[in-house]
């Protein structure tokens, strides 16, 4: 049976289950059940207490689903007014903990933030080539030893600046996804 539009639920961890709502009239076009459960399973061994950053957060589905499966904080940033205030909504109904919303330009956040994320999901609007001007700024949040993940549609993968790489790659339908890491300069 298909689900609702403005509907997703959560795949895993401890909000197995759970349905959440975002507007679907803004767009945004939250990552799909399978993507999400390839992605967990790659990310199994460092979710948990992982510290994470949903950019572009839109729906909010993978800060949610990392929150579900351990990870110990997550900040999500969205531009989106009505975005925003639906992920606070379904983190109010979940109850959940070490969690904020940021309502944001995600390049903006990048170049303010003190935080270090050890796991970043960025998943843009397509077609805006924000990847490309978001992944420069990208490494002073970033932890050590991190991932980030990235979608686009397929036939458009995103050009890597230097130290990144990537670990993983899959296609699901239009939708290609990978698992990437910065390499940080030594002693930095």
């Amino acid at each position: 049976m298909p689900r609702a539009e403005g509907r997703l639920r959560v795949i895993g961890g401890q909000w197995r289950s759970r349905v959440v709502e975002f507007d679907p009239a803004s767009g945004v076009r939250p990552t799909p059940d399978r993507v999400r459960q390839t992605l967990f399973d790659w990310l199994t061994p460092r979710i948990i207490g992982a510290r994470c950053l949903d950019l572009f957060a839109g729906s909010g589905a993978l800060g949610i689903e990392a929150l579900s499966r351990g990870a110990s904080f997550c900040s999500f940033v969205e531009e989106g007014r009505r975005q925003a205030s639906a992920i606070r909504t379904a983190l109010l109904a979940l109850k959940a903990q070490h969690a904020e919303v940021t309502e944001i330009d995600a390049e903006f956040y990048l170049t303010q933030t003190w935080h270090r994320f050890d796991v970043v999901f960025l998943d843009p609007p397509y077609g805006k080539g924000l990847i490309e001007r978001v992944l420069p700024e990208l490494p002073k949040a970033l932890a050590p030893h991190n991932r980030i993940y990235l979608e686009w549609p397929a036939g458009q993968s995103p050009a890597l600046p230097e130290r990144f790489e990537l670990l993983r790659e899959k296609k699901a339908g239009q939708v290609c996804f990978g698992l990437a890491t910065y390499h940080h300069p030594a002693g930095k």
